[in-house]
C-alpha cells in the first residue's frame, strides 16, 4: 500500500458504501420500477442465462458499469439513465450491488440504490422473472449496450 493509505476490510467498504445509498427490499424496488426507476442488472451473462432476468431491467455487467452509465464516457450506453433518474442496482445476492451503487453516487447518480438480497431475494419474493436462455451478442457488440429487457 502507498504511504498514508489505510487498509480497510471488504466488510468496512460495504458498510461505508451502504451508508451512501438507499437499500430497497425487492418489492419496493419493483414498485419503484413501476414509477419509472431504472433497474440495472450487473450480473454476468451466464448467471442471467441460468437464473433468469427481471423483466424491464437494463443489463450492464459490473465490469463495464461506470463506462456505460457515465454521461461523459465515450462508451456510454444509449439506454443509460440520466443523472436525475432513480437507478437501482441488482446483483446476485446484494453485496456487489452496494459497492456499484455507491460508485454511481460518485458519478452523479444521487438517487442510486440497490436491492437487498439481490436477484436471489427477488426470486424468493415471488416477483416476476423471465428466462432468456443463452445470451448471444454480435461479434463486435460491446457488453452493456443493449436495450432494457422486455417488460
Amino acid at each position: 500500500m502507498g504511504e498514508g493509505a489505510t487498509r480497510r476490510t471488504v466488510h468496512e467498504l460495504v458498510e461505508q458504501a451502504a451508508a451512501r445509498i438507499e437499500r430497497l427490499e425487492p418489492a419496493t424496488a419493483q414498485a419503484a420500477m413501476a414509477e419509472g426507476a431504472v433497474l440495472v442488472d450487473i450480473r454476468s451473462d451466464s448467471d442471467r442465462a441460468r437464473d433468469g432476468i427481471v423483466p424491464g431491467s437494463l443489463h450492464v455487467p459490473r465490469t463495464v458499469l461506470e463506462w456505460r452509465l457515465d454521461p461523459g464516457s465515450d462508451w456510454r450506453s444509449p439506454h443509460a439513465p440520466q443523472l436525475g433518474e432513480r437507478v437501482i442496482v441488482l446483483c446476485d445476492h446484494g453485496f456487489s450491488s452496494v459497492l456499484a451503487a455507491a460508485t454511481l453516487v460518485e458519478l452523479g447518480f444521487a438517487r442510486a440504490a440497490d436491492v437487498l438480497g439481490g436477484f436471489a431475494a427477488w426470486r424468493e419474493a415471488g416477483l416476476p422473472v423471465a428466462f432468456v436462455g443463452d445470451v448471444r451478442r454480435e461479434p463486435n457488440e460491446r457488453p452493456g449496450m443493449g436495450p432494457p429487457a422486455p417488460g
